[in-house]
């Protein structure tokens, strides 16, 4: 087995705030980004796998299951994470399989619609923080939707948004089938949208539950049980910065896990932007011994060098 990668895209690099998010647009977002990837595999990245965040698109699959309600049966939430999953992994298919092409690179890119085990007992089910979909301004219009069982935060002056019951990842159930294809040739795209969440019942098949996982935490353990030697975190900031939006903001470039988990304790990194990516990757270096990276979509060739963002280390 040769070494492995995993790269995790963010939901919000893939449709950013301030745009429409129409098809066209996360097309050209991702097609951008699989340009570089096309360009590390050309450079010799051998084992490679790609997972992505959904927040805005599970959130907008979400208003039109509430706008259709009258039309058609709406969908629970990890159907909806499944059919994320899927039109995201086929546009990553699309566009990276072209841009391997161009490159006179020949290899098949695979999406498995991927699940993962959660705890039916996990805490969060009862305290739900993941925040999904757009965020709305009309005080009304969230009243509304929490009078029909939706939860809301607000979040500065941005207004409010839906937050879902996020449970901790705890095995990634299709790993044996993304090992398979890894070892057959195939780039793969997996545990979309942190996976589709699922427990084990007591008579029957795993049940599909009504959460969304931390993509980066689901891609911290996949790349653990894969084996990976890195691990790649884009988002749309160049790297972790302590004291973010200050006059004292500084980004951090090679850092150790001692230090970053000090930083991370001081209250650096909050819950509801960079902390789960910060708990992701030191998770990762601390129980496989590799190293991480948290930077900028763009810079997705040099993060995998070792060269851009914040480069999370066993020691320094």
């Amino acid at each position: 087995m040769g070494e492995r990668t995993v790269i995790a895209l963010g939901g919000n690099a893939i449709a950013p705030a301030g745009t429409a998010g129409t098809a066209e647009e996360q097309t050209v977002n991702i097609w951008r980004t699989m340009r570089q990837i096309a360009e590390l595999v050309a450079d010799g990245l051998d084992q490679l796998v790609l997972t992505h965040g959904n927040g805005p698109q599970v959130g907008n699959v979400l208003i039109k299951n509430e706008l259709a309600r009258d039309v058609v049966p709406p969908v629970p939430l990890d159907w909806c994470v499944a059919q994320t999953q899927a039109t995201i992994g086929f546009t990553i298919a699309d566009t990276l399989g072209h841009e391997l092409r161009r490159l006179g690179h020949e290899r098949p890119v695979v999406p498995v619609v991927s699940r993962v085990l959660v705890a039916a007992d996990d805490p969060a089910f009862a305290l739900p923080t993941k925040p999904i979909g757009p965020y709305l301004g009309d005080p009304d219009d969230v009243a509304r939707r929490e009078r029909d069982g939706q939860q809301f935060v607000r979040v500065g002056e941005r207004g409010w948004r839906r937050v879902v019951p996020s449970p901790q990842p705890l095995a990634c159930v299709d790993r044996p089938a993304v090992d398979l294809l890894l070892d057959d040739g195939a780039i793969v795209v997996a545990n979309g949208g942190g996976g589709i969440p699922v427990v084990e019942q007591p008579d029957g098949p795993l049940g599909g539950v009504e959460a969304v996982i931390d993509k980066d935490l689901a891609g911290a353990l996949l790349a653990e049980e894969l084996g990976a030697t890195t691990f790649v975190i884009l988002t749309d900031v160049p790297a972790v910065a302590i004291d973010y939006g200050t006059p004292q903001q500084r980004w951090l470039g090679e850092v150790s896990l001692a230090e970053l988990r000090g930083l991370q304790d001081g209250g650096h990194f909050s819950a509801g932007s960079m902390g789960p990516k910060v708990e992701a990757a030191c998770r990762f270096v601390e129980r496989t011994g590799g190293r991480a990276a948290i930077a900028s979509l763009d810079d997705v060739v040099a993060a995998a060098g070792g060269t851009a963002g914040t480069r999370i280390l066993a020691s320094t």
